[in-house]
């Protein structure tokens, strides 16, 4: 049986977000979710996240998207104060300030009173090597896993598979049913997803927008989980999965 974590992006990015994720997960196949500690909806979140103690509650780093909460992070930040794109961040970002801001912002989400289940980050920022060698060294000081974003084995990235596809304009509920054959042939899966209602802060600050409301339709379709029950498929969260090689 495959073990599968269904993970919503970019909790705490707003009120809008932070609601469809935990209609995602109350109604429907989500079972995890990442907060952006930086963001304004991040304490909202938090809240939430206590109100809802089964939701697998990770940690979304973020490096390019909104502005720092360290104050004195020169290389992470353009002229307006606010985090470069990735880009920028792979050419210019030093390691003790991705360090000083990644762990400030793990102090920030333990300042909620909330415990991290794992560690992704938004745009896939941790898989820049000067990225990830922060968040494994944080990882490692708090016995957390990390979204995997190596091919090779990793005991610090234990699920075996990582599917991202559930993104784009294209989503339909048989794409996603799609994608759940993917999983079969792994012990342990994660599908990455963004599903969220819209508020004024991300139809006019996100790209991806409206298609976050298409995703909260399909992940809360109730055939979803019965192909779910159909492929044996077990729901769980990163607190499911067995970190005991880390060291």
């Amino acid at each position: 049986m495959t073990k599968l974590i269904i993970n919503a992006d970019d909790f705490g990015y707003s009120k809008g977000v932070n609601l469809g994720i935990i209609e995602a997960f109350q109604n429907g196949v989500v079972t995890s979710t990442t907060l952006m500690a930086n963001m304004p909806g991040a304490a909202h979140a938090a809240e939430l996240a206590k109100r809802n103690p089964a939701l697998g509650v990770g940690i979304h780093f973020v490096l390019t998207c909104g502005k720092p909460l360290s104050s004195n992070v020169p290389s992470l930040v353009s002229d307006k104060e606010e985090f470069y794109r990735m880009a920028e961040i792979e050419e210019f970002a030093v390691i003790e300030d991705i360090e000083l801001e990644l762990q400030t912002q793990f102090e920030k989400f333990l300042s909620f009173g909330i415990k991290p289940t794992h560690i992704d980050s938004h745009h896939h920022v941790h898989s820049l090597e000067k990225v990830y060698q922060v968040v494994e060294k944080i990882a490692k000081e708090h016995q957390l896993p990390i979204r995997k974003v190596s091919k090779d084995p990793n005991p610090f990235q234990p699920v075996q598979y990582f599917n991202h596809e559930f993104y784009g304009d294209q989503l339909t509920k048989d794409y996603l049913i799609g994608l759940l054959d993917k999983v079969l042939s792994y012990e342990t899966a994660e599908l990455m997803t963004h599903p969220a209602y819209i508020d004024e802060q991300v139809y006019t600050g996100s790209s991806y927008n409206l298609q976050r409301v298409q995703e909260l339709a399909i992940l809360t379709d109730p055939a979803i989980l019965e192909e779910l029950k159909n492929r044996k498929i077990d729901l769980v969260t990163y607190r499911e999965i067995s970190v005991g090689s880390l060291v």
